[in-house]
């Protein structure tokens, strides 16, 4: 059983997104190589903003990550870069990733808000706009990557 994390970032101005994608690119390495880590995506969705969904073989591993090298050294800065944040955690089921639409209704029905020093009219209340699908990317583990 899985445990699953989706995340949802937007961005607040483009002068952010260069320093945004360097720690994502980061971010991105390490998670692949983390402990515990089964697989992700990420999707790039409208108006700058960012979505990833992963999964772990458990909670511990998940934070083990968050906690250490270029993840911690990008929170900080999502304060500020970010209008629109929030998270959602469950336990699934089944094997493998849920999908998007899946991650999406999570996040609306129980997903909880981040802090961002600039929040938009819809931070709060989670009221964004459906997120298209299309520009999703996936992110294997580093071993499965090899094969």
């Amino acid at each position: 059983m899985p445990f699953i994390s989706v995340t949802r970032l937007r961005i607040r101005s483009i002068r952010f997104l260069p320093a945004f994608a360097l720690h994502a690119v980061r971010t991105a390495r390490q998670v692949r190589g983390a402990p515990g880590y089964r697989g992700g995506a990420i999707l790039r969705d409208r108006d700058w903003t960012f979505w990833t969904l992963t999964a772990w073989d458990r909670i511990e591993s998940m934070r083990g990550y968050m906690g250490a090298g270029a993840h911690r050294a990008a929170m900080p800065h999502l304060q500020h870069w970010c209008d629109e944040a929030s998270v959602v955690h469950w336990d699934r089921d089944e094997a493998g990733l849920p999908a998007w639409p899946e991650a999406d209704k999570r996040m609306r029905d129980s997903g909880r808000t981040s802090r961002v020093r600039h929040p938009s009219p819809r931070h709060d209340t989670l009221s964004y706009r459906p997120p298209r699908f299309g520009g999703t990317s996936a992110l294997p583990p580093a071993a499965a990557a090899k094969s």
